[in-house]
């Protein structure tokens, strides 16, 4: 069941370990993903393929309020966890309430470390706990044209336009 795949950071802790000692390498990335799209669906294949498995550290309600601003997320945090748990490419998807996946990533230690390629190698949160534990940090290109703003600012036109309605 797709439900299954929404672990806790005690439960993750216990399947990381027996995933270390079967030697599956464990890929983490994380983030808000509101508004699921190809992008972020892109990215997340290819964070994928860096690895046996993929942890999704995904931002609580709270904490993604906290770093995108007011009326964010649109999509609820247990529903986003449910679409994201859904993907073939995701194998665990874990909710964090800090603003930053540091104390996850200290507990589940993976071996990949991902993000986008928006990101500098140096301002990743996580790097170097990962690093110290011989694991690797990397970033994965942006799909072009593909975000989340992109897709708010087209409803936010579509609304203005009056094709919409609120």
């Amino acid at each position: 069941m797709i439900a299954d795949k929404i672990k806790d950071v005690a439960e993750l802790k216990k399947i990381r370990q027996q995933l270390k000692e079967k030697k599956k390498k464990v890929v983490f990335s994380n983030g808000v993903i509101d508004i699921l799209h190809r992008g972020h669906v892109e990215y997340l294949e290819q964070a994928r393929q860096k690895g046996d498995v993929l942890i999704l550290g995904l931002n609580s309600d709270r904490s993604a309020r906290k770093l995108k601003g007011a009326g964010r997320p649109i999509v609820p945090q247990q529903d986003r966890a449910f679409v994201l748990a859904g993907l073939e490419c995701v194998d665990y998807v874990c909710l964090f309430d800090e603003e930053t996946p540091a104390a996850l990533i200290r507990e589940i230690r993976p071996d990949v470390l991902v993000k986008g390629g928006d990101y500098k190698i140096e301002d990743i949160v996580g790097r170097e706990v990962v690093r110290k534990s011989g694991g690797e940090v990397l970033t994965i290109p942006t799909v072009p044209g593909k975000s989340t703003s992109g897709v708010l600012g087209k409803i936010v036109q579509l609304v203005k336009k009056g094709i919409l309605s609120e």
